[in-house]
C-alpha cells in the first residue's frame, strides 16, 4: 500500500470509528478498478462539514457552502465531502444550494457512471448505485442520469467528458454524445482558464488526437480555438502534403508526437499551420498553392490565442518561437557554422526539433534536416554551443571605443568569428577586433 493509500485510510478510519458512514469515491475508485494507481483519494462522507471539522481540527473548509473539507494527512490533502443533493445550478456551474442526503442520492448528482462508484475503505467493497462498473467493463462514458440536465447544471462537464473519453480511451456513449453537441454553447459561459486547463489535459494524453477530433466535432471547439475550424477544408500542395488539408495534417502531427510532450510543444503543435488559412493563395501560372509568410502570421495569431486562454507568458513565447520558427529548418543545411549553433542554443530547440519531426513525418516523410541537425550535436558536444564571451564590453572601453548601440554589433562579430572557429582566446580575439572592427568604430 503506498504512503497516500495508508494516509487516505487512516482518515477513512478516523470517520468510520466516530460513527460516520465514509467511502472511497470517484476517480481514485474508478482507477483502481481500472488497475491505474489512483493520484489522488476523495472521500465521501454521512458526516457533515462541522462533524468534519470537529475530527481534524486544522482542516480547511474550502467548500464548506458545498458540504465539502480540505484535510491534511501526513503530506498530503483530501477532499472530504458530505452526502448530498445538489439544488439548481443557476450559474451553469455550482449548485445554489445544497442538501445533506445519502449515498445513493449523492451518487446521483455526479457527472458520469464511472465517476459515480464508491468503496468501503476497510472491505474494499465497491458500491454502485449507477451502473459504473459495466460502463468501465465495456469503456463506456455515459452521463449519470439525463445527459442534457447534467451538461446544463455544469457546463465545464462538457470539456471533462472529452478528457475522459481521451485519457481513458472510451467510447461516449450516443445519448451523451448528442447533448455534447446540443449543449456546446453552455461552454461559453465557463472561464478561459477552466477551459484551458482541461484542454492542456487533453493534449498531453496519450490519444490527444482523438481528443482533438472530438472536440471539434462536437462544436466545443469554438469555444477553445475557433480558429481551428478555418483548417478544415484548407487545402495543402499534394505533392509536400499527400495527407490531406491542413487540419489533418495537425491532427496527424498530434498522433505521432511522442508520449510526454510539454504544454509548449502540444499547443505548438496545434498552432504551427494556424496561419496558412489566411496566407493562402494559388497561382494558376504554376498550379501552385503557396501560404508566404503564414509562420510569421502563425506567430502572431498564436500570442493572440494563447492570451484569450490565459496561458502564462513562458508558454506563449515559447509557442511563438515555435510556430515563428517552424519554417527555417529548411535552411540550416546552408547556415554558417555560427548561426546553426545559435538556432541549436535556443530554449526551444529541443521541443521544435520534435514539431519539425512531426512535421515532417505527417506529410512528406523527409528527414534530412533532423538528422543533420542530430549530426551536428554530436559534432558540437566537446563543449558549450556558446561558449564564454572572448571579448566583453569593458575590453571595448579599454580599447578606446565610446559605449553605445554598435557594441551590441561589435560583440554579436567578435561571437560569430569564434562560434566559427577562428578566434579561440581573449588575446586573439581582441587583436583581431582592433585590425578588423576599430576602423569601423572609432
Amino acid at each position: 500500500m503506498s504512503e497516500l493509500q495508508t494516509a487516505a485510510h487512516r482518515i477513512a478510519r478516523r470517520l468510520i470509528d466516530d460513527g460516520h458512514t465514509t467511502y472511497f469515491a470517484g476517480g481514485c475508485v474508478r482507477d483502481a478498478l481500472l488497475e491505474k494507481t489512483p493520484k489522488d483519494y476523495d472521500l465521501a462522507t454521512s458526516a457533515t462539514p462541522d462533524e468534519v471539522q470537529a475530527l481534524f481540527p486544522k482542516s480547511n473548509a474550502i467548500g464548506a457552502h458545498f458540504g465539502v473539507i480540505l484535510v491534511k494527512e501526513a503530506e498530503y490533502f483530501f477532499e472530504i465531502a458530505s452526502f448530498r443533493h445538489d439544488g439548481s445550478y443557476t450559474d451553469g456551474r455550482h449548485p445554489d444550494s445544497v442538501t445533506f442526503s445519502t449515498p445513493e442520492e449523492d451518487a446521483q448528482r455526479r457527472d458520469f457512471t464511472v465517476n459515480g462508484l464508491f468503496q468501503d475503505p476497510l472491505s474494499g467493497r465497491i458500491i454502485d448505485y449507477v451502473g459504473g462498473q459495466n460502463d468501465l467493463k465495456t469503456k463506456t462514458l455515459r452521463a449519470i442520469g439525463e445527459p442534457s440536465q447534467r451538461f446544463q447544471e455544469d457546463a465545464l462537464r462538457l470539456m471533462r467528458a472529452i478528457r475522459f473519453a481521451t485519457v481513458l480511451n472510451f467510447e461516449i456513449e450516443p445519448s451523451t454524445w448528442q447533448a455534447i453537441h446540443d449543449h456546446a454553447e453552455l461552454l461559453g459561459q465557463i472561464s478561459k482558464e477552466r477551459i484551458r486547463e482541461e484542454f492542456v489535459r487533453i493534449l498531453l494524453a496519450p490519444s490527444r488526437a482523438r481528443g482533438f477530433e472530438l472536440l471539434t466535432q462536437s462544436g466545443l471547439m469554438h469555444h477553445i480555438i475557433p480558429e481551428v475550424y478555418d483548417l478544415i477544408g484548407c487545402e495543402q500542395p499534394p505533392q509536400w502534403h499527400p495527407e490531406g488539408d491542413v487540419y489533418q495534417h495537425t491532427r496527424i502531427m498530434l498522433d505521432m508526437l511522442k508520449q510526454e510532450p510539454s504544454e509548449a510543444l502540444a499547443l505548438a503543435v496545434v498552432l504551427h499551420d494556424i496561419g496558412k488559412p489566411a496566407t493562402y493563395s494559388y497561382d494558376p501560372a504554376e498550379d501552385r498553392i503557396r501560404f508566404n509568410g503564414h509562420d510569421r502570421v502563425g506567430a502572431e495569431m498564436s500570442e493572440s490565442i494563447l492570451r484569450r486562454l490565459k496561458c502564462s507568458n513562458q508558454t506563449i513565447e515559447a509557442v511563438q518561437a515555435m510556430v515563428a520558427n517552424h519554417m527555417n529548418f529548411m535552411n540550416v543545411q546552408k547556415m554558417r557554422t555560427a548561426k546553426v549553433k545559435r538556432f541549436m542554443a535556443r530554449t526551444t530547440f529541443e521541443d521544435e526539433m520534435e514539431l519539425h519531426r512531426v512535421d515532417c513525418a505527417s506529410s512528406n516523410g523527409l528527414t534530412d534536416n533532423y538528422d543533420f541537425l542530430r549530426l551536428k550535436e554530436e559534432e558540437f558536444a566537446a563543449e558549450p554551443l556558446i561558449p564564454t564571451p572572448l571579448v566583453t564590453g569593458k575590453d571595448l572601453i579599454d580599447l578606446g571605443l565610446t559605449p553605445g548601440p554598435h557594441f551590441k554589433e561589435i560583440l554579436a562579430s567578435i561571437q560569430t568569428e569564434q562560434l566559427e572557429g577562428r578566434l579561440h582566446d581573449r588575446e586573439q580575439a581582441l587583436e583581431w577586433t582592433r585590425k578588423s572592427l576599430m576602423p569601423h568604430y572609432s
